[in-house]
């Protein structure tokens, strides 16, 4: 068995230190500086770190930290997760993508959705990506889900003008009855 590791930074006191704790507002932080305060106490190592939740060698690693950065090396640190899938650059452009939409003739769709938008993100950005993460995608963008109706490629606007002259001004389509008698007024006139 080896020498035991020293605290060798003389910054704070046990005692300073159990002032610090209290200042803490990261609980794994104050675990970890009770720890060393109980050392410097001449705590028995196995007991300081029994007393706050840990093992001896995890103990040893902190005090190595302590060690080298003090009581602020000693604070939880945050993993910074999993780089984004597309650049901001890459991401203006499939916003941009989305707002002009689809060309019926190069992409084969009057409208877009999760999954061509995949197949187009693959094809443009080489990267592949789940449908849900196009969704999650489009709001954060601060895309809606709800689109305009798409409108037919070979729509006739003089048949619709047509269609539209059949009905008079004012003149409301009257309800089918489908084979039922009309409704009776049940209050007396």
């Amino acid at each position: 068995m080896g020498a035991p590791l020293e605290v060798t930074r003389t910054d704070y006191s046990a005692q300073e230190l159990r002032g610090v704790s209290s200042r803490c507002s990261d609980g794994e932080q104050v675990r970890r500086i009770l720890a060393i305060a109980m050392v410097l106490e001449g705590w028995d190592r196995t007991q300081a770190a029994e007393f706050n939740g840990m093992d001896r060698q995890t103990l040893r690693d902190w005090v190595h930290r302590y060690n080298a950065l003090g009581v602020k090396g000693l604070k939880s640190r945050r993993s910074p997760g999993r780089p984004p899938a597309l650049t901001p650059l890459q991401r203006a452009e499939l916003l941009d993508l989305v707002i002009a939409g689809p060309d019926p003739e190069v992409h084969g769709v009057v409208r877009w959705r999760c999954v061509d938008l995949q197949a187009e993100v693959a094809r443009r950005f080489s990267i592949t990506v789940h449908e849900n993460t196009i969704a999650r995608w489009l709001h954060e963008l601060r895309l809606t889900r709800l689109q305009p109706r798409p409108v037919h490629p070979q729509k006739d606007p003089e048949a619709e003008e047509t269609f539209k002259k059949l009905l008079r001004p004012g003149q409301s389509r009257a309800p089918r009855n489908r084979g039922r008698p009309p409704p009776r007024n049940l209050v007396p006139g």
